[in-house]
């Protein structure tokens, strides 16, 4: 079986191939394709993904190939992952930075910084979805680019219920609150709902039994894990549920865009010169790629939302939380067993909605518990938001219907309102500094007109 993976030169690849070798039994991937348009990126990370094998000690490593050429990688796919990051770190630096100059908020996938890296990407989304239903139309397309739901939601325009977004931020939710209760992550099954980076845990069950309420009638046990130190106690009890960590820059946003603006470097300034740094160093063949590539990886998640931590008050990451961070792989990699070899599996996934969540139409992706099976994923039924949190769904939606129209149409006037309608701008004079100062930043925004 056939994997290619979009945007094969980016740091986080190794990831994925790791759990591949892990992986045992029929039907299982034989061969990784690297896709990327930067040459020295996909020789370093391939130099990575050879030491993985040969530290696996295994026979049957899939074997790896490397190309720049899209329709060569797509030819014969059976699955295509994508984690391309159009602008690049330097982009993501540049959308914090002139978000923060205007007082909002610039990170990766929330405010005005989603927006900026959505309307960058849009368009290349767009030719790459139509590639694959053009030169592989039977492949599945597991998608991870940011921002997962309006890229999900954009393609599957081309590709329908064959494109299916991941996070790695609901599952590693669960597993916190799972072991916060004593329970075994693997055996519980969650309540979560809402948009990708904008959902909520609203039950986790133990043998049918939902065991979240214990959890609310102890200050200790909610501030054992995570989201639980980042939101505090008694804003949990109120909520009467736990938010994904990025819900933080929502509730918190005065204090998050004050961390920000007094922090050294933004997360993408510090992951622009991090990475710089690794690839610069493991490019050169006397270095030992996959030591170096461990030793940064460590350094990444460590610092992993350090402003909201800050912010809060929440310390250092703790060694669980370390632990149960990540794992967008191994989602992707249930996934595709479980459309692969029909073994069935229950997921959170970006999806189209169909009838599942009120208030959003049928077309409208939303991040929710999937069955899984050899037809593709299924989303599950859940129970209506609450007004609070339905009105920050529908609302965050709304701008990205309103991004989509304005990329389609490559209107600037369409790209400034979807900046003004965001709760997190709720200016239309700043929206429209934001977008001037986008399109004299990145290239990518030129066809704004």
């Amino acid at each position: 079986m056939r994997l290619v993976v979009l945007g094969g030169g980016g740091f986080r690849v190794p990831l994925v191939y790791g759990a591949l070798l892990g992986d045992r039994g029929e039907g299982r991937v034989d061969e990784v394709v690297l896709y990327d348009t930067d040459p020295l990126r996909l020789r370093t990370i391939a130099r990575v993904l050879a030491d993985q094998a040969a530290t696996a000690a295994v026979t049957d490593a899939p074997r790896v190939r490397v190309t720049t050429d899209l329709d060569t990688a797509l030819r014969g796919a059976d699955f295509v992952f994508s984690a391309i990051r159009v602008g690049g770190l330097e982009g993501r630096a540049a959308d914090e930075r002139i978000a923060l100059a205007e007082g909002v908020l610039g990170q990766e996938t929330v405010g005005a910084g989603g927006i900026a890296y959505g309307l960058r990407t849009l368009p290349v989304v767009d030719r790459i979805a139509r590639r694959v239903a053009e030169v592989a139309p039977d492949a599945w397309f597991i998608n991870f680019t940011n921002p997962a739901g309006l890229v999900t939601e954009a393609m599957s325009r081309h590709l329908g219920d064959r494109v299916i977004g991941i996070c790695d931020s609901p599952v590693g939710l669960g597993r916190r609150v799972a072991r916060a209760l004593g329970a075994d992550p693997a055996t519980v099954e969650v309540d979560y709902v809402g948009l990708n980076h904008l959902g909520w845990l609203r039950a986790l069950r133990v043998d049918g039994k939902d065991e979240l309420p214990r959890l609310f009638t102890s200050a200790a046990l909610l501030e054992s894990f995570e989201e639980g130190r980042l939101f505090g106690a008694d804003w949990l009890r109120s909520l009467g549920c736990v938010p994904n960590e990025y819900l933080h820059y929502y509730y918190f946003n005065r204090e998050a865009v004050r961390a920000y603006q007094q922090a050294d470097l933004t997360r993408g300034a510090f992951l622009h010169q991090q990475q710089a740094r690794f690839y610069a160093r493991a490019s050169d063949p006397t270095v030992p790629a996959l030591a170096t590539w461990d030793e940064v990886r460590a350094e990444r998640e460590a610092t992993y939302m350090a402003e909201s931590r800050e912010a809060a008050g929440a310390g250092e990451r703790d060694e669980a939380s370390l632990t149960e961070s990540g794992g967008y792989e191994k989602v992707a990699l249930a996934l595709m067993r479980a459309i692969a070899r029909d073994e069935r599996a229950t997921l959170v996934l970006n999806v189209r909605n169909r009838s599942t969540l009120a208030g959003l139409d049928s077309d409208a992706v939303i991040e929710v518990p999937c069955r899984v099976d050899s037809r593709g994923a299924h989303p599950l039924p859940v129970d209506p938001l609450p007004a609070h949190a339905l009105a920050l769904v529908t609302g965050v939606k709304a701008v990205e219907r309103e991004a989509m129209a304005a990329a389609d149409a490559g209107s600037r006037a369409g790209a400034v309102k979807a900046f003004a309608l965001h709760p997190l701008v709720d200016s239309v004079s700043v929206a429209r500094r934001l977008v001037d100062g986008y399109a004299r930043a990145h290239p990518g925004l030129a066809y704004l007109r």
